[in-house]
């Protein structure tokens, strides 16, 4: 019983006290992960007043408990911790598991006394390096993800892990007054919420971070695709796209306050791609390199042999090299402003980037501060 009280916990909690910690954020928040790739962040190369919210991505998990990955994580941390001094209103959050990192969730989430652990350590974790809020990026609960392991009772044991979570970061808030953000990075398709108790899930958490990209992918997909479309082509023989997981998780009792749309900054790339239909649905191969930076994609490829053309069904663009047979799935400013519009027009919680380092022309950060918050953006110095 002692493993269960702190979820019963959760759910009665003072009205008071849910409005501290549940309050939406006045206007759309914008949440952008920073991935430094064991490399170190430098101080004056993130701008404090981009985002609402950073991820830090990743700590991963060992023997049942939250640590860092790599040796500069505690330098990282400070030097973003640091931001809050010229933006208060910055939250920063570490982001836990991802996509290599998601494989011990199903046995930390498994018993109380394992949950019971992990919580410790994550709350240990947020103190030490004086962090605003969790990020929990389990790929996926009852799922295998990148081949780990999974079980059926994933579903209820992430509602537990998550409110368990929940009620002691409302015993932090009791104690230090100071606001701990807890969000999830959501897989955006219909299995994810199959294994997933979403109408539970969005009582406990600030936000739910839409993964809505990566429908198509070179290596697991034998055709090209768009891979972040915001609406559903017709011709696509997958039929994904963004508008439909919004209304897929809103459907599943997730408010749209809650929902942030995730946006990608990068691309996807395939290889021997025949020129029909200017490669988009055709059959294509894995190439090295097959993930592209915006920053590469607009330095390297337009006008530079490729050609750009606009899906008018899904509201995105796509690149095609008929002397390479390469083909190109991306965002770029129009197709984002299209995104950030639907955000406000549907009323959601804002939008969620993968990832900061990969738009170093700060172009499609511009284009979040004219579209989404509407306002203008002067490029960094």
């Amino acid at each position: 019983m002692l493993g269960i009280r702190p979820f019963i916990f959760v759910l009665v909690l003072t009205p008071i006290i849910c409005s501290a910690l549940l309050a939406e954020t006045p206007g759309p928040v914008v949440v952008g992960y920073v991935f430094p790739q064991n490399g170190n962040v430098q101080p004056g190369q993130i701008d404090p007043h981009a985002m609402t919210r950073i991820n830090y991505a990743f700590a991963l998990i060992r023997e049942g408990r939250m640590v860092t990955n790599a040796p500069g994580d505690a330098q990282n941390l400070a030097q973003l911790g640091a931001l809050r001094k010229q933006n208060p209103s910055l939250a920063v959050l570490i982001s836990v598991g991802g996509w290599l990192g998601s494989g011990p969730f199903s046995d930390v989430a498994l018993t109380a006394q394992s949950r019971r652990t992990f919580i410790d350590s994550v709350i240990a974790f947020l103190k030490l390096y004086d962090l605003d809020g969790l990020d929990v990026d389990w790929e996926y609960p009852g799922q295998p993800g990148a081949g780990n392991r999974f079980r059926a009772e994933d579903k209820q044991n992430f509602t537990l892990l998550l409110g368990e979570l929940r009620a002691r970061f409302t015993e932090e808030f009791r104690s230090t007054h100071r606001r701990l953000f807890l969000t999830i990075a959501a897989g955006a398709f219909d299995d994810y919420l199959a294994q997933t108790e979403m109408a539970k899930v969005q009582r406990l958490v600030d936000s739910v971070n839409l993964m809505s990209y990566d429908y198509y992918e070179a290596g697991a997909d034998a055709l090209t695709g768009n891979h972040a479309p915001l609406f559903t082509d017709p011709d696509d023989p997958k039929k994904d796209s963004a508008d439909s997981a919004v209304r897929a998780f809103e459907a599943a009792g997730v408010p749209p306050g809650k929902v942030i749309l995730g946006v990608p900054f990068y691309g996807r790339m395939w290889g021997q791609v025949a020129n029909v239909d200017h490669g988009l649905f055709q059959s294509g191969k894995a190439i090295p390199n097959s993930y592209a930076p915006y920053s590469a994609i607009r330095s390297t490829m337009l006008d530079h042999g490729f050609a750009r053309f606009w899906d008018a069904a899904s509201q995105v663009p796509y690149l095609y090299s008929e002397e390479k047979q390469i083909f190109v799935s991306y965002e770029d400013p129009q197709s984002l402003a299209v995104k950030c519009g639907y955000v406000r027009s549907h009323k959601l919680g804002g939008v969620m980037f993968w990832s900061y380092f990969n738009d170093s022309s700060e172009e499609l950060l511009r284009t979040i501060d004219q579209s989404l918050l509407l306002k203008n953006r002067q490029p960094s110095q």
